[in-house]
């Protein structure tokens, strides 16, 4: 792949889009990092670009979760019992998405957002509860939640936030604001654990995974800020949420089939 400045500045501006919607929702980082790599920046193999993207993206989640840490919208003790269940998970569907021929994989990813899109849209009225955490009564719940989403995202290759804040809702009824920076704990946890397994069969452009963190740290900045705004409106914040994965899914589909 050449190396110019006009596609250095591609793949900054790329990771400037990736940490803003990480900021903001809490996903679809991934979601837009895999694509963005695809199908902008040119990375030919999809194993390279979600290995990359996973790195990229808990680089990201991390410096999201640091605005979100003090700003107070974090659920630490759902965090960890969701991120530690997940871990393992992650590094099984990692296994299982490496042995699968990426372009199928892409479109897998496509349809799973799509689903997930529908369900947030259905529930986006629903505030959630001001004072939700993890209990006696939902800790399970939450364990399940995690374990299921961490093997989706190691399977996909993704920090998997735009399954880990409705997973987070769902089991805790938390309010997306929460939902949101609680979610990057797991988003970080899960990345690395994908990006490990990637990086162990080579799958990782650490040239492009630099650009993409470093331009994500404007990005992260401005998106977290974002949030705070848009956070306490009714359903707002969650059907931008769904409404990117939309867009990202319809247009994966769109290039996947001109693939075959």
């Amino acid at each position: 792949m050449p190396i110019d400045a006009a596609h250095v500045a591609l793949e900054l501006l790329s990771g400037v889009l990736v940490g803003f919607t990480l900021g903001l929702i809490g996903g679809g980082g991934s979601i837009l990092a895999v694509p963005l790599m695809v199908y902008v920046v040119g990375v030919r193999d999809p194993h390279v670009a979600i290995g990359t993207s996973a790195l990229a993206v808990a680089a990201n989640a991390l410096m999201g979760l640091a605005q979100h840490a003090r700003q107070g919208t974090v659920k630490w003790r759902c965090a960890g019992v969701f991120a530690s269940c997940g871990i393992a998970g992650a590094f099984l569907g990692a296994r299982l998405g490496k042995a699968m021929d990426g372009q199928k994989l892409l479109i897998l990813f496509a349809l799973l957002m799509i689903v997930v899109g529908i369900l947030m849209l259905r529930g986006r009225h629903n505030v959630g509860c001001e004072g939700a955490s993890c209990n006696r009564e939902n800790v399970g719940k939450v364990a399940l939640f995690g374990g299921g989403t961490g093997l989706l995202s190691g399977f996909f290759g993704i920090g998997g936030g735009f399954l880990i804040v409705p997973g987070l809702m769902a089991s805790t009824h938390m309010p997306i604001l929460n939902a949101v920076g609680t979610s990057l704990v797991a988003v970080a946890a899960f990345g690395v654990s994908t990006a490990l397994s990637y990086m162990l069969s080579g799958y990782i452009d650490w040239n492009l995974a630099a650009l993409f963190i470093v331009g994500g740290l404007l990005g992260v900045w401005g998106g977290s800020r974002a949030s705070r705004i848009v956070g306490g409106k009714n359903g707002q914040l969650t059907t931008i949420f769904a409404g990117i994965i939309f867009v990202v899914a319809f247009y994966v589909i769109w290039r996947s089939i001109q693939a075959f």
